[in-house]
């Protein structure tokens, strides 16, 4: 799939609140940055501002939100909230983690973009974010 954007797509991993394990966070942002993506890690323990904060700075064309503590359903209507704030209306927010299935088709519903389990492939993971870049930040 190719890139209208003429750079890299931009995309931030972020991990919000006290989860402590990041090892997928980092498999991901790895897997990103091999598919050619310019990946911005802000590290663990992140608040919800901080991370929407550095997206703006860093004109990310995606965040992506690692979340393993179950405070999923507090964490991405927060963060969209946030964007919807400082005009990140066209910036994709997408995630993975232990995220039941009900929750997932929730937080879609909200308008979270794709959710992925720890099993999904990296590649999958790579081309949608691609695709989703694709479709709405072409200008």
């Amino acid at each position: 799939m190719s890139n209208d954007l003429k750079r890299p797509v931009r995309v931030l991993v972020a991990k919000v609140g006290l989860d402590g394990h990041d090892r997928g966070a980092k498999v991901v942002a790895t897997s990103l940055r091999d598919a050619g993506m310019e990946v911005i890690y802000t590290g663990l323990r992140q608040t919800a501002e901080m991370v929407v904060n550095t997206a703006l700075q860093e004109d990310v064309d995606a965040i992506g939100i690692s979340i393993l503590s179950g405070a999923h359903m507090t964490v991405f209507p927060k963060v969209m909230q946030l964007m919807k704030d400082k005009g990140l209306s066209d910036v994709l927010l997408t995630g993975g983690g232990i995220i039941p299935d009900a929750d997932m088709k929730e937080l879609q519903d909200m308008g979270v973009g794709k959710l992925f389990p720890p099993s999904a492939p990296t590649a999958e993971i790579a081309d949608y974010i691609r695709g989703w870049v694709a479709e709405h930040r072409n200008f």
